[in-house]
């Protein structure tokens, strides 16, 4: 796995960040859908994709995994 720092992400990976962050929302229970938790969920997402985890399925897995905690 390549590590890549979130600022050399270009558009198009972006938008695919955002459509997986999307598609985890969807799969945390409505009360945890807050800003702070989607925040949290989000910073998972890039945090992981930076260590080099591309598979959308993983990220979205990982993602749900942080969402199920409510943020602070």
């Amino acid at each position: 796995m390549t590590k890549r720092p979130p600022e050399t992400f270009d558009p198009e990976i972006v938008a695919t960040l955002r459509q997986v962050l999307d598609i985890a929302v969807e799969h945390i229970a409505l009360e945890n859908r807050t800003p702070a938790t989607k925040a949290k969920m989000a910073e998972t997402i890039v945090r992981e994709a930076a260590e080099g985890v591309t598979d959308a399925n993983d990220l979205v897995a990982r993602a749900i995994r942080a969402g199920e905690i409510p943020a602070a």
